[in-house]
């Protein structure tokens, strides 16, 4: 069973009169320990593709299945345990608390799922290891450069153990030798067994992937897996 399968999922707006379909028809299949690239161009659909699959909207027609599970069948409380356990969510824009520390911000989703103050900080800890920031827990986003603060994000993301690592954009806001560094942390998190969904327009971060998925004007253009 895919982790993630779409089936024909169209998103539509209105716009005054005017209808726009930022999604036509898009059937995917993603496998657990998959590290895919969605790719294309700005207004391609690509992002709208993100926003489904993470859950943060809903499909015009089409089905999405998460697990096996028919997400538009699932209720607000279902969703958001979800988007808190289930996935993971890396932004290119951090969306760090500015007046905490590395370590409270990573421990926000725990806070949202009710655990125990001493086993979020103990997670929270993991979590930070895993990206090797822990010698800098105890500093504030504006104390960190924008590559530590990008681990951080991906750290908060890792902290409920999710199915699905999903990122946008992330080395957008970094220079290129730092994004080098986040694709690295990427790539041992793959290794570890994680399921990671990279939303980019760059081709060489992209290229990281083991599978990319090409979206223009709202289609599946094409979609390449990388030899071993």
């Amino acid at each position: 069973m895919a982790l993630i399968e779409t089936v024909d999922l169209w998103k539509t707006y209105t716009m005054g009169d005017e209808e726009i379909h930022a999604l036509r028809g898009v059937s995917i299949k993603i496998e657990r320990g998959e590290y895919v690239a969605i790719m294309g161009p700005s207004g391609s659909g690509k992002s709208t593709l993100m926003n489904l699959i993470g859950c943060l909207d809903t499909p015009s027609k089409g089905s999405y299945l998460l697990n096996g599970k028919q997400v538009s069948q699932m209720n607000d409380n279902e969703l958001a345990r979800i988007r808190n356990e289930e996935i993971g969510f890396v932004f290119q824009t951090f969306n760090l608390l500015p007046r905490a520390t590395a370590l409270r911000n990573v421990e926000l989703p725990l806070v949202y799922a009710g655990v125990s103050a001493k086993e979020r900080e103990q997670r929270a800890r993991g979590a930070l290891e895993k990206v090797e920031l822990a010698q800098r827990m105890n500093h504030r986003p504006n104390e960190l450069s924008g590559g530590q603060r990008q681990r951080v994000a991906i750290a908060r993301a890792l902290v409920n153990n999710p199915s699905i690592l999903l990122a946008d954009e992330p080395t957008g806001n970094l220079d290129s030798k730092t994004g080098i560094e986040i694709m690295a942390v990427f790539e041992r998190l793959h290794a570890a067994g994680n399921t990671i969904v990279l939303v980019t327009h760059e081709a060489d971060v992209a290229a990281y992937a083991h599978r990319s998925i090409m979206i223009r004007d709202g289609q599946v253009e094409n979609d390449v897996r990388r030899a071993a």
